[in-house]
């Protein structure tokens, strides 16, 4: 008899101000099998850093609407859980200005089958 073990699905964050990309990557990520949260703002993803609420993967545009950056996000997300994966994408930068371990960097328009298999490399 075969022993079945269950465990919990990875949730990603995905920090994006445009709407269509961010419904589109999470669309893709959850059809690969991740939970996705969703913000729109630098705002409301410091909500899910200091709410408690676990998140296992960090997406994030780095040129957000309003005065902060995605780089402010993953550094309140890095202050708490030094290790999380954090994918960067920009349609500014051709490459991160700021090189950050366990991270990768997707300059924008990408594929976001491209953000799944980053996401599954994180995290192997």
């Amino acid at each position: 008899m075969s022993r079945v073990t269950y465990s919990e699905p990875m949730i990603v964050l995905v920090v994006e101000d445009d709407f269509f990309l961010r419904w589109n990557l999470a669309d893709h990520l959850r059809e690969a099998g991740y939970v996705v949260e969703e913000a729109e703002s630098a705002q409301r993803a410091f909500e899910f850093c200091h709410d408690g609420t676990r998140i296992d993967i960090l997406i994030t545009d780095i040129q957000l609407s309003g005065r902060r950056s995605g780089w402010d996000v993953a550094e309140a997300f890095r202050a708490l859980w030094e290790q999380i994966p954090v994918i960067y994408a920009s349609g500014y930068a051709s490459e991160p200005a700021r090189p950050v371990a366990n991270s990768v960097f997707f300059n924008k328009p990408y594929e976001p089958s491209k953000i799944v298999k980053a996401c599954q490399q994180l995290t192997a």
